[in-house]
């Protein structure tokens, strides 16, 4: 009895985690898969509704369907893409039945890598004696980037396309 006291007082902050970051990414991926699927249905009955039913979506629907279960994993384990392939897997009707499967054991994979790694970090950066300071200036710094790409949008959108030679 002892002993299942202890771990639920040493291990409740890693298993509660897990299970909280486990349910995000399964939402998440759930989520982008139906967005998705949304996008296949609504050009249903427009001008692009023949890139749907053609050769290369076939093979990319074929394709999906086949190797998704390993495509739809691994997107977990990177930066920059789970999204996009969440949202392709949707977008070529990917079996649910193979989706759910592969989105859970891609949201467990990330999960875990959040857990441990990405909480070992988190707490080795409120051990420095300035987190607030490094936090502080990591948010400058990004506005700073995002404020002088905005500048640089408006300037390039505002700029006159045809300038005549002088």
């Amino acid at each position: 009895m002892s002993e299942t006291i202890s771990w639920l007082t040493n291990d409740a902050p890693f298993a509660i985690t897990f299970v909280f970051f486990f349910c995000l990414a399964f939402a998440r991926g759930n989520a982008t898969y139906w967005v998705g699927r949304g996008i296949a249905k609504g050009v249903e009955h427009t001008r692009f509704e023949r890139h749907l039913h053609g050769r290369a979506y076939q093979r990319a629907q074929r394709f999906i369907a086949r190797w998704g279960m390993l495509a739809v994993p691994l997107s977990f384990l990177t930066v920059g893409i789970q999204s996009a392939v969440n949202t392709s897997a949707g977008v070529s009707r990917m079996p649910v039945r193979r989706y759910l499967p592969a989105v859970a054991v891609g949201a467990m994979a990330w999960a875990l890598l959040y857990t441990t790694i990405g909480l070992a970090v988190f707490y080795a950066w409120l051990a420095l004696d300035w987190p607030w300071l490094v936090g502080g200036a990591l948010v400058i710094a990004l506005a700073a980037v995002v404020i002088l790409r905005m500048r640089k949008r408006r300037i390039a959108h505002d700029a006159p396309d045809n300038i005549p030679p002088q």
